[in-house]
Order: structure tokens, then sequence, then C-alpha cells
């Protein structure tokens, strides 16, 4: 045998070099499998189709306001069981396992901060907390955060993803907080305040039917869910076929129910600008 012969390759035992998991995404608006990396460098948006994905309350917070001008309030304030209420999973023990998954303490977090050197009163729900719904501390937070920016006269901006509307765990203690934060709204604007509403995909439920729609400036990101009942449903009640840009934000901007719509990485910029015109 020659030297240079050797014994056929196996090709089955070579080893194949795949594509490491987690570099890539399949973007739910235009199906194309897109760059994890390159969605991040642009705020989570799809480089193809502008598709905004979801961007958890810290993101937001980072993305609008001022780098290290943050100072959370009333973190403190924690979700009891008041009715003791269990589904599949004691709401308890879901509290503790959303805790952990999330790194919140609830759906909302609020607090002060600057953006292009104004100083606001700021909120952001996130959905990834129970959906986003609105339980006794969400609804306290709020209320706290708007009485404080009554009092100290500051703008007031909060960014809403949510969901699920009000939290069926806590029963009518839930419902109330559409009326509390409702109200102190009420008190804020008759005080002068000025109020921007930013509304996320999805904004949905008692969120949407209550402070989410009352800003004096409502913005929306592009093709947001905005709506109380969801489409299927409204739908499978009414019987007759819905327009296919139905509760997006394109089809509450046509309709008057929404002031403009922004695209994230315009976001703080139109923030400014806006409390620029129209704040103190």
């Amino acid at each position: 045998m020659s030297a240079v012969d050797s014994k056929p390759i196996d090709m089955t035992q070579s080893k194949k070099r795949g594509v490491p998991e987690g570099l890539w995404l399949k973007c739910p608006g235009c199906s194309a499998s897109v760059y994890k990396k390159e969605v991040a460098q642009r705020l989570n948006v799809c480089p193809k189709c502008e598709y905004h994905f979801y961007v958890s309350a810290h993101d937001r917070i980072a993305q609008v306001l001022d780098d290290g001008t943050f100072e959370p309030m009333n973190e403190q304030l924690r979700s009891t069981d008041p009715l003791e209420f269990a589904d599949r999973r004691k709401y308890a023990e879901r509290l503790v396992g959303e805790q952990k998954r999330t790194g919140l303490t609830d759906a909302v977090v609020t607090g002060t901060g600057m953006v292009r050197a104004r100083r606001i009163a700021f909120a952001v729900t996130d959905s990834a907390f129970i959906m986003g719904s609105m339980g006794s501390v969400v609804g306290e937070r709020l209320t706290r955060l708007v009485e404080f920016a009554t009092e100290h006269e500051l703008p007031l901006i909060i960014i809403s993803a949510s969901g699920g509307g009000a939290r069926m765990h806590e029963g009518i203690l839930s419902l109330m907080q559409m009326a509390k934060v409702t109200a102190a709204l009420a008190r804020y604007d008759e005080s002068g305040g000025f109020f921007t509403s930013v509304l996320t995909n999805p904004t949905m439920g008692g969120v949407a039917a209550s402070f989410a729609s009352l800003g004096d400036l409502v913005f929306a990101e592009p093709k947001a869910l905005i709506g109380f009942a969801g489409p299927r449903t409204i739908k499978a009640t009414i019987g007759i076929e819905l327009p296919e840009d139905f509760q997006t934000s394109e089809f509450l901007l046509e309709h008057g129910y929404i002031d403009r719509i922004v695209t994230r990485k315009n976001l703080k910029t139109e923030i400014a600008r806006a409390i620029d015109y129209c704040g103190k």
C-alpha cells in the first residue's frame, strides 16, 4: 500500500458545525429571520419591517430617560392575596414566581427622572408580569406617582404595556384601581399638569379603559394592539367581519383615538418636544 493511502473518511462520524442557538429571531411582523444583536441595537425593532418587539420596563427606562437619572418610588409596596385566589396555581405562589422570573416586584415601575434634562414623573407597565394587569399595587403606585407629580408640578409620562386589564386574582379590589387612578389624574389636570400617555403593544382591558386613554397627548407605537375586549371576542359577539387593521395604532389614529404614532427611536425626542411646547 502506498504511503499516502489512508482509510476512507467516515463522514457520519464528523461533527457538523451548527449555528449557535439564540442568534436569530423570527419577526412576527414579516416572518423574516433577523439577527438578534441587530434587533437589540435598533431598540428591539425589526430591521426589515419596523415591527416593534417587546421591551421590558427596565429597558424602557434606559431608552426614554437620561442615563442615571431614574429614581424609583414605592418599590416597597407588595401585592397580597386578600381573596386567597387560586386557578391552576395559587395567586400568592404566582406572585412569587413572577417576581423571580421577571425581576420586578409588580407590573409597574414608577419614579422620577430626566428626559433631555427635563425632570418628569414617570411610570411604565410591563406585560411580562401577569400580562401587565392592574392589581392593587399597580393602582396604588400610579396614584401616588400622579399625586407626587401634582404636588411638585411635574410633567407626567406613563408608558402602557398591559394585555391583562384589571387583575382578576384580586376581584373588585383591582377594578376600583381604574377609578382611583382616574380620579388622581382629574385632580392633576385641574392643577394644570401635563400628561403624556404612550400606548404600546398590547394596551388592553381596564388599562386602556382608564388612565391610558386620558393623556393630554396620546402617543402610540406602530401597529400596537389597543382596545378593551380583543378582536376575536368582539367578532364572536357581534358576528361580523372586522377591518383587517382593527384595534391597531393606525386604525385608532384614523378614527381620532390617539394623537400620533411615534416610532421607538423617536419617542424620547417627541416627549421632550411635547413638554417644551405644552408643559410648565
